[in-house]
């Protein structure tokens, strides 16, 4: 088997190509039926260097949520020069749809069993009580939130529905993009002004017209 060069720099590259490659796996076939073998072999590299450079499959895992999460927060900056809020919240949204209808159903039942990667997740998808507020609150001054709102309180059910959309067997009875899609148009209808749920009614008229992508 080809060892990859020693230099550190042929090693980061290499290690940041299997971080990419394997949260695709993790994502479409789940994570228990990708095995650290599965990995080494598809690199042409020996377990050895594999565990060299992560400890166990759950450190691996862990990268490739690191490596999403700074991927969307770059992208939640990119929107932030151009966009109002509301705007980054919708694309937001579609975004997440678009990784979800490209992420298997077995990576949310299985990710339950590798408690330090579900806990940096979960950490991960709730972002600071002071940021969002501050989001939210930028959004009432562009007249597209309500100011009569207690956004540490909302934002705070917001993440607990998240957390039981996570961890309940809700979605082994409906779809889970169709639960996690009455979370976000409820909670986004509910905190929006009149100009705001305009803007959401036709961000959901659209989104409407292309069912076959929430499947």
């Amino acid at each position: 088997m080809n060892e990859p060069a020693r230099h550190p720099s042929a090693r980061r590259e290499l290690k940041e190509k299997i971080i990419e490659a394997a949260g695709q796996l993790f994502a479409q076939h789940g994570i228990k039926s990708i095995t650290m073998d599965d990995i080494a072999t598809s690199f042409g590299i020996s377990k050895r260097t594999l565990y060299e450079m992560f400890a166990d499959k759950e450190t691996l895992l862990i990268e490739c949520i690191r490596r999403e999460m700074e991927e969307e927060l770059a992208y939640m900056q990119q929107l932030a020069e151009s966009c109002n809020v509301l705007e980054i919240l919708l694309k937001k949204y579609q975004r997440s749809i678009e990784r979800f209808h490209a992420t298997s159903r077995r990576f949310f039942e299985d990710i339950q069993k590798y408690p330090r990667a579900y806990e940096f997740l979960r950490n991960g998808n709730n972002r600071t009580t002071e940021d969002a507020v501050n989001f939210f609150r930028e959004g009432v001054r562009q007249g597209f939130f309500r100011d009569d709102i207690n956004f540490p309180i909302v934002n705070h059910l917001l993440r607990a529905q998240i957390d039981i959309l996570m961890e309940s067997d809700l979605c082994k009875t409906y779809p889970f993009l169709d639960v996690y899609e009455s979370i976000m148009f409820t909670f986004l209808r509910g905190i929006s002004t009149p100009k705001g749920a305009i803007a959401l009614d036709e961000f959901i008229h659209e989104y409407r017209k292309h069912p076959q992508e929430k499947e």
